[in-house]
């Protein structure tokens, strides 16, 4: 359940005077995706500009402050000020959420900023709100009118408190900011930037607010990191392109551009942004569809600038600045970082530089993709697709602490659901989604809605706390109903446990359906796979829902569910299972029916056979898509095909992974051939995580880190150096303390936090050897007695 804001409210919501926001025409995604351009009004026309608000307030100086705490929310995102200093370095507040259901309040300490007489303002944008966020590039999907509310609470040594509340004393006006979009880009008129509005307790010539009627229920606390900017990152390269300027970061990033520069009065810059070069090595706008324009404007009001964008972010590695002729220096521009604000736990490095290049673009995916919720990629969509995040979270929490993060997004995953219990395909859900022709003609799919299962069990495995799945439960059970119920339709018999009623995204998006000559595109690959991955994922939530109403205390529950998921996994195999083949004769399908035991006796290990002999015909390469890649290398690695496993995992040729460092990756790709073996470059994503949950795979088969009791209370250490890696070192901070695995010619090293124990299985060994908190080394040098050194003590 989410935490409400019970507190009465003295302030009040505001909106400055305003033209409601431009509501885009229909466009579907059948049109975006076949290329159609609508005709449009220019941008200044449909775009309106950032709203400036301010009030002053007056405190007794004879009265000494305790403490002062500023609350604050938005319809749009805001940036609140007192008397010109800001009150926090967040970015985006108040995050996104599904605003009607689900909107945050944020709460500073203000005290050290109050003095004898205050200017309270805020500056307020379009965001995720009012913008154009949906995938069709549709604006205003959770409102057309922005407005604050807020309150200052002022606690005074004589015990004595005020509240200054949002209220008819403010008023609004414009400045520099000519309009700010969170996926067009922002353009700021500098000669229009009034220097003193935020110090200034002149309100003379402003527009006065209006107080508007909006129901509190929807309002939770601020739950979770911050958005904020996290690093720098210089130019590697700067080049001319005409009369534009290229600049290259060198690394794939969602954050903006802060450029350094002097500008005549009224002269026009415009900062434009990619991932990639195309195939000649010129600047190329990767991203297409409405509204997907990543592009700054400035203008000049003769002096020298320090220019950076307030309310809009991008997906890129490459900027292009047109307008400008002087000469642009390395030193004058900095690519900002921009990510939610969570703790680095794990680090993985290994002694081939290119898995470590892997890994890196892993994580920088990770970093590209958690700013406010769990995205699919920082520039086309930026949405919560629930299957992405479902394959990714247990990479994701390796790299870092997204237990709150990951639980937001949870908090509107819930709050999305329908009724009937559908879990839809991306959360926070924008009007579009429900207003415009869907593309696949249903709100969910089988792997995607499972992720109301599937993420909080990952969460509870890796940080140990059954409140997340408490949390979840009724959403689950809700979904597993729906499951049921749309899989059973007017069916009779065994074929009431097959989910083939409806449309599935499957194993989205494999690759010799997308790749090359015999290309058919992504619905076919749904077509192809969609009733064995539905009735999988039918079978495989079934048997996880039984273990987590165990663990809640469940039990006949838990009895109920399991039995279903045995009579679905019965149907799987008679439905799907002939003359010794799946139906469907793709990598993928057999992945997926061994991965969740759907076959039983000699069947599982025939479809283990004809996978690999797939894999073999394909040039030991792997053919799997979005649902089945998670499961492929853990497949062949526990039924006996090591070397296969490792010849797939570190294959060059495309598609795989280390295809894409071979081309210059920095971040996970959202197809495997984005830039194909010709060099020709699609406009596709070249940041998208999900291919990169083989990095929970690396941690768990090649370092050997597992978990064994939920939260790594205990854990195995079982490494394996026959999978083309013989030295890594890695960390991993869990909710415990610090487990390190060291391996470097022959010699594993491993740290034990305290209060755990680990159950190391040598290579060499058939039994696991249980160790406590301390630093423990084992020799794994063929001629040496394989021992544990007694545990050293930890600082």
């Amino acid at each position: 359940m989410l935490k409400k804001e019970m507190q009465e409210w003295k302030g009040k919501w505001i909106e400055p005077v305003q033209a409601p926001i431009n509501e885009e025409p229909v466009f579907t995604l059948q049109e975006m995706f076949s290329g159609k351009i609508l005709p449009q009004l220019p941008v200044e026309e449909r775009l309106h500009p950032v709203k400036l608000l301010k009030r002053t307030f007056a405190l007794d100086p004879e009265k000494e402050i305790v403490r002062a705490t500023l609350r604050m929310t938005a319809h749009g995102i805001y940036s609140a000020k007192i008397n010109g200093r800001k009150v926090t370095d967040a970015l985006f507040t108040p995050d996104y959420t599904s605003y009607g259901k689900y909107l945050q309040v944020q709460e500073y300490e203000i005290t050290g900023l109050l003095q004898e007489r205050n200017v309270w303002s805020v500056d307020l944008a379009d965001g995720w709100y009012g913008g154009r966020v949906s995938v069709n590039g549709g604006s205003a999907q959770f409102g057309n009118t922005l407005g604050i509310l807020g309150e200052i609470t002022i606690s005074y040594a004589d015990g004595t408190s005020e509240i200054i509340g949002t209220d008819e004393q403010f008023v609004s006006t414009t400045g520099k900011y000519i309009y700010s979009d969170i996926f067009i880009g922002e353009k700021q008129d500098l000669r229009l930037d009034a220097d003193d509005w935020e110090t200034n307790f002149d309100c003379s010539g402003a527009d006065n607010v209006k107080i508007a009627d909006y129901p509190f229920d929807n309002l939770v606390p601020q739950k979770g990191a911050y958005v904020k900017a996290q690093e720098e990152l210089a130019p590697i390269a700067i080049w001319k392109e005409g009369e534009a300027y290229i600049i290259d970061f060198g690394q794939v990033i969602a954050g903006r551009v802060r450029l350094g520069i002097t500008l005549e009065a009224g002269q026009e810059i415009v900062l434009e942004h990619s991932e990639t070069l195309n195939e000649d090595g010129l600047f190329f706008n990767n991203i297409v569809g409405r509204n997907k324009d990543q592009r700054d404007v400035y203008v000049g009001r003769g002096q020298q600038e320090t220019l950076e964008p307030d309310f809009t972010f991008h997906g890129f590695r490459y900027a292009r600045l047109s307008g400008y002729d002087g000469a642009l220096e390395k030193a004058d521009l900095k690519a900002i970082v921009l990510h939610t604000d969570m703790q680095k736990t794990g680090s993985l490095r290994t002694d081939n530089p290119k898995v470590n290049q892997l890994l890196h673009n892993i994580e920088w995916s990770q970093k590209g993709n958690m700013l406010s919720i769990p995205t699919d990629c920082p520039q086309r969509e930026r949405v919560g697709w629930t299957g992405d995040m479902q394959v990714f979270a247990p990479t994701a929490t390796f790299f870092m602490d997204v237990q709150d993060f990951i639980s937001r997004w949870l908090d509107n995953v819930r709050a999305d659901q329908t009724d009937e219990g559908e879990v839809l395909d991306y959360s926070p859900t924008p009007s579009d989604y429900f207003n415009l022709p869907s593309l696949t003609g249903t709100l969910s799919s089988a792997g995607w809605g499972d992720a109301v299962i599937l993420v909080p069990w990952t969460l509870y495995q890796r940080y140990g706390n059954a409140e997340i799945l408490a949390e979840n439960y009724a959403a689950m059970v809700k979904w597993h109903a729906f499951s049921k119920r749309s899989a059973a339709g007017d069916k009779e018999g065994s074929a009431r446990y097959l989910w083939d009623t409806k449309f599935h995204f499957g194993d989205w998006m494999f690759p010799s359906y997308m790749i090359g000559p015999d290309f058919k595109g992504p619905i076919a690959t749904s077509e192809a796979t969609k009733e064995i991955f539905g009735t999988a994922f039918l079978a495989h939530s079934s048997t996880l829902l039984a273990e987590i109403a165990e663990i809640l205390g469940n039990e006949a529950e838990a009895l109920e569910y399991r039995s279903y998921a045995d009579s679905v996994k019965r149907a799987f195999e008679q439905a799907y299972w002939q003359n010794g083949r799946l139906t469907s004769d793709l990598q993928g399908c057999y992945v997926i029916a061994v991965a969740f035991g759907l076959l039983s006796g000699t069947a599982e290990q025939q479809a283990v056979k004809r996978l690999a002999e797939l894999i073999v015909a394909n040039g030991k390469r792997l053919d799997t898509g979005f649902l089945a890649v998670p499961y492929l290398l853990d497949v062949l690695v526990d039924n006996g095909y090591v070397d296969l496993a490792k010849q797939v995992f570190l294959q060059e040729e495309c598609p795989s992974w280390l295809y894409e460092v071979n081309h210059g990756a920095t971040t996970i790709w959202e197809s495997w051939a984005g830039i194909q073996p010709d060099g020709k470059v699609g406009d596709l994503s070249f940041n998208h995580y999900a291919f990169g949950c083989v990095g929970d795979w690396m941690v768990r088969k090649i370092a050997g880190l597992q978990v064994k009791e939920p939260g790594f209370k205990a854990f195995c250490i079982a490494p394996n150096t026959d999978l083309g890696i013989t030295a890594f070192e890695l960390s991993y901070r869990s909710v415990h303390g610090l487990i390190e695995i060291r391996l470097a010619e022959g010699i594993l090293m491993v740290t034990v936090p305290e209060n755990t124990t680990a159950f190391v299985k040598l290579p060499t060994e058939t039994t696991e050897i249980a160790v406590t908190a301390g630093i423990h080394t084992f020799d794994l040098r063929p001629t040496a007695v394989v021992a544990a050194v007694a545990p050293a003590a930890i600082d």
